[in-house]
């Protein structure tokens, strides 16, 4: 049973996913690594998604949000023992990165294999990342 969307997770992923706001991913790419938004700072870790889970994420918690949005293709191997899967209802499990040491630590530009700025259409995220989602 899965969420709403299909949003169930797996730890197999090659690649996990950062949708993040114009200004954190110029920071980002400026700085050379991120803490990311309230959200993140506040528990601790960064909220990723497997692919299959992003257009929920989108749907759910950005559908009203009015700038620029970009999704990352993170490589899940240079994660390391950092990225963890977490269950956040009985069915669904998402990937949380926390550092190496599994204390709050930036997530570092190295681990973006690919960035794409994601487009509103027809009340949908698109980029080509998602095409075949």
């Amino acid at each position: 049973m899965a969420m709403a969307g299909g949003a169930g997770g797996s730890s197999s992923e090659e690649f996990v996913y950062r949708i993040s706001t114009a200004e954190e991913w110029e920071s980002l790419q400026k700085e050379g690594s991120t803490l990311g938004g309230e959200l993140d700072r506040t528990t601790g870790c960064i909220h990723l998604s497997n692919l299959n889970q992003v257009q929920w994420v989108l749907q759910n918690f950005y559908l009203n949000f009015k700038d620029d949005l970009y999704l990352l293709k993170i490589d899940s191997k240079k994660l390391g023992n950092g990225l963890v899967y977490e269950a956040v209802d009985e069915s669904n499990s998402f990937p949380h990165f926390y550092g190496p040491s599994r204390s709050f630590s930036p997530l570092p530009l190295d681990v973006v294999s690919n960035a794409e700025k994601l487009v509103r259409e027809d009340g949908k995220f698109t980029c080509s990342f998602l095409a075949s989602s």
